[in-house]
């Protein structure tokens, strides 16, 4: 009887069965992974560029020079 409860209690332990841990680890990987490059995407996405801001030229530094 005590040598059943050992053997069912190695093939549920974590570190004894590796097709679970393997398994699991696995998938924690993916997961974090998965994590890291959505928030890598939501932070570009609220820090992205606002647009062209409104900037007032000197009409002499012009590609096409304006002058009086």
């Amino acid at each position: 009887m005590a040598h059943n409860e050992i053997a069912e209690t190695t093939e549920k332990d974590f570190t004894k069965n590796w097709v679970n841990s393997s398994r699991f680890l696995f998938y924690l990987q993916v997961f974090v992974v998965i994590a890291f490059l959505l928030g890598g995407c939501f932070r570009l996405y609220q820090q992205r560029y606002p647009g062209k801001p409104d900037v007032q030229i000197q009409g002499s530094s012009k590609y096409v020079p304006d002058y009086k």
